[in-house]
């Protein structure tokens, strides 16, 4: 499953969707979402996030499992450094081995203070590329500390996530390189809002894995896509989401629609998207999916011609 999942990373023909956890007991509603839209089919798997900005969500290593169950596509559970110390971020890979999760896409995490939980404070032992170290470390049989696992895991995949636009082309090369050289195999941008600065990136990540002259530089880019069809989403990721930037004319388009009606706002952002995706595509990038939940959104742009 995973092997195949990485193929079609290396051929560029990579999709997967993003699935955020509710704050419920259960994570069926959401299966049966996906089940319903019949989106497994159009996609090679999933990502699951990992209470993203520090709001309290059903946990992503559980809604892994169910989701992997469920469909019998590889999951990447998203795991944060804000909420594990290094030895539960390794007994949770250990446990998750055993279920058939092996793909975990590392993150440091969005800031505590930003929790709805009160008093709640961070771990933050380290940054994301530490997380990427221990599975590097896992897959060649040992533990953090360098002593035997016994058995050993079956292999883990390690993804990491970058931002998609920058003043710094240098800073966010070296950014890149780290990740790389701690482990990743693939790395998933933040949504990028032009077939322009997709290849801006492109251009940053191959001169990044040139560095490498073993494994590493097979690691491969993948284009983060968030379709926006209302202008209220557009300023709030643009306003209070670390690391994304909506662009200037996406904001100007929707802004004008909307002052037209709902219904020309959702057309233009939904037009504005579908051409992105379809671009990105068509130039053979890998692509990850994101949509807040709103998976007919998804199955829409997917069905799109």
């Amino acid at each position: 499953m995973f092997e195949k999942l990485k193929d079609k990373l290396l051929s560029g023909e990579w999709l997967t969707l993003e699935t955020t956890p509710a704050k419920a007991a259960s994570f069926a509603p959401i299966v049966e979402r996906l089940r319903a839209l019949d989106l497994p089919r159009f996609v090679d798997g999933f990502t699951v996030t990992d209470n993203p900005l520090a709001k309290l969500r059903y946990g992503s290593l559980f809604a892994a499992v169910k989701l992997q169950e469920a469909f019998g596509k590889p999951v990447l559970a998203t795991l944060s450094m804000r909420d594990r110390n290094l030895i539960a971020l390794q007994s949770d890979i250990l446990g998750c081995n055993e279920f058939g999760i092996r793909a975990f896409l590392a993150v440091t995490g969005d800031s505590a203070s930003l929790s709805d939980q009160p008093h709640a404070k961070g771990v933050f032992e380290s940054n994301s590329n530490e997380l990427l170290s221990i599975m590097r470390s896992f897959n060649f049989g040992i533990d953090y500390a360098g002593k035997a696992i016994d058995p050993a895991p079956q292999p883990i995949y390690p993804f990491a996530v970058t931002q998609s636009r920058t003043k710094n082309p240098a800073s966010l090369m070296r950014k890149i390189a780290g990740k790389i050289e701690h482990g990743a195999i693939g790395i998933i941008t933040q949504p990028v809002f032009s077939i322009a600065d997709a290849r801006r990136l492109a251009e940053i990540f191959d001169e990044a894995r040139r560095e490498f002259k073993d494994e590493r530089q097979n690691a491969r880019l993948i284009v983060g896509v968030f379709p926006l069809t209302r202008l209220k989403t557009a300023q709030f990721l643009h306003a209070h989401v670390p690391g994304i930037e909506v662009a200037d004319s996406w904001i100007a388009a929707l802004s004008e629609a909307n002052r037209l009606s709902a219904q020309e706002e959702e057309r233009v952002g939904f037009e504005l998207s579908s051409e992105l995706f379809h671009a990105l595509r068509d130039e053979g990038f890998a692509v990850h999916l994101m949509c807040a939940n709103r998976f007919e959104l998804a199955a829409k742009l997917l069905t799109s011609a």
